[in-house]
């Protein structure tokens, strides 16, 4: 994965939205990753997949499948499931 300090990101966005089409770019901010930038087409690919693993948990649950609403989100927004 590319990656661009937030000034690089600001100064060559146009050059960004071009390379994002082929891989998501890092940015950083003194040195700290910050954000993810990516093609429109692949944020709907992840989006289609995280409903599809809400679909999958609904599929066949008894009550041992079960889990608080709020928990469940917070780990699919870590994406820890």
């Amino acid at each position: 994965m590319q990656s661009l300090t937030a000034n690089e990101a600001k100064t060559k966005f146009g050059t960004m939205l071009i390379n994002v089409q082929n891989e998501p770019v890092e940015i950083l901010k003194n040195g700290t990753p910050v954000a993810v930038v990516m093609s429109l087409r692949e944020y709907q690919s992840l989006e289609a997949l995280k409903m599809e693993l809400v679909k999958a948990r609904f599929t066949n649950t008894d009550d041992s499948d079960l889990v608080d609403g709020k928990s469940f989100f917070q780990e699919l927004d870590a994406d820890t499931l």
